[in-house]
């Protein structure tokens, strides 16, 4: 997760007596890029692209692949900032997100609100005007569902918080695919859903090592209400699930030989983390011994490998 390193403070403590305007302008623009989260953006980037060039069945207009990437980078910048605003209050409490803009105060409330929603309007804009409209609201759809129904909602009430919040970060494969169609199929619909099973497994390790973090603020994460074995569980079905679907775009005939052999690779590598996490939770191995993030960094390389091939197979068909 991005942070910006402007000064220690203890954790729960929001902005200082120093006016956000005075400090250096640097600091500022860390700030500011800060709110949009540039490190998560990445991930869901390379959700975007490679189904560009699936569809496209080769190489997509490369300045229509700039103009989605930074429409997207801004819809999902506006979401982030609007994000932070929302949730500043347990951001101070926790110490993985003490040091974000508005709990140091680099950037002022006012501020981050007034960036989060210029950049909202400016995406819609790109979008529509640039790519075509379908993308443009999908791209705002994504925004409002991860602000308000994951946010507002769901995040602070429900331990299915993420699984359900995580609709939001599946809309990039999407809206790659409706920027060079301007219309919807079954491949990109797989697509959504293998994000959306791997989003849980994904984040309920790293859920696991900050637990504490969520405890101390009442966000009831799963790992924060249920034991590490019923966690490590739930972890195995939804990977299965998972891997199970990726397969399905070959048997339909919009993938070949290369995406499926990487999905199989890369799948079979996941469940075996995925079980060997599980195993170490019924033997109620706790702390580092645990390794739960294990399964989180492999889960990144794992969906960075799966869109790597669905850009490089239509070349291998």
């Amino acid at each position: 997760m991005c942070v910006t390193a402007v000064e220690s403070r203890p954790a729960g403590v929001i902005g200082t007596s120093e006016s956000p305007a005075r400090r250096p302008f640097g600091a500022r623009v860390k700030g500011f890029v800060a709110l949009t989260k540039p490190r998560i953006i990445e991930l869901l980037l390379i959700t975007t692209v490679p189904v560009m060039f699936l569809a496209e069945q080769g190489v997509p207009d490369l300045g229509l692949v700039l103009l989605t990437c930074v429409g997207g980078y801004l819809s999902a910048g506006g979401a982030n900032a609007l994000n932070m605003y929302i949730d500043r209050d347990i951001d101070a409490l926790m110490d993985r997100t003490s040091q974000r803009p508005l709990v140091t105060g680099v950037v002022s409330p006012r501020e981050c609100l007034a960036f989060g929603i210029t950049l909202a309007v400016v995406s819609t804009l790109l979008f529509g005007l640039t790519v075509n409209w379908l993308s443009a609201w999908l791209s705002l759809g994504a925004l409002l569902f991860y602000v308000v129904v994951y946010t507002m909602i769901l995040k602070r009430r429900t331990a299915q918080n993420i699984v359900w919040g995580g609709i939001a970060g599946c809309m990039p494969v999407l809206i790659g695919w409706t920027a060079v169609k301007d219309s919807l199929s079954w491949a990109p619909v797989i697509l959504f859903l293998v994000i959306f099973f791997w989003t849980p497994p994904h984040y309920w390790p790293l859920s696991m090592k900050v637990k504490e973090d969520y405890a101390r603020v009442g966000v009831p994460m799963l790992p924060v209400i249920a034991s590490n074995k019923t966690v490590a569980r739930q972890i195995v079905i939804y990977s299965w699930v998972m891997v199970a679907v990726s397969l399905l775009l070959t048997p339909l005939g919009h993938t070949g030989w290369f995406y499926t052999a990487v999905a199989l690779a890369a799948g079979g590598w996941w469940l075996w983390e995925a079980h060997a996490l599980q195993n170490r939770a019924k033997a109620e191995v706790t702390g580092a011994k645990l390794k739960e993030m294990r399964l989180f960094h492999w889960s990144i390389t794992y969906v960075s490998l799966l869109f790597v091939a669905v850009a490089v197979d239509p070349f291998l068909r």
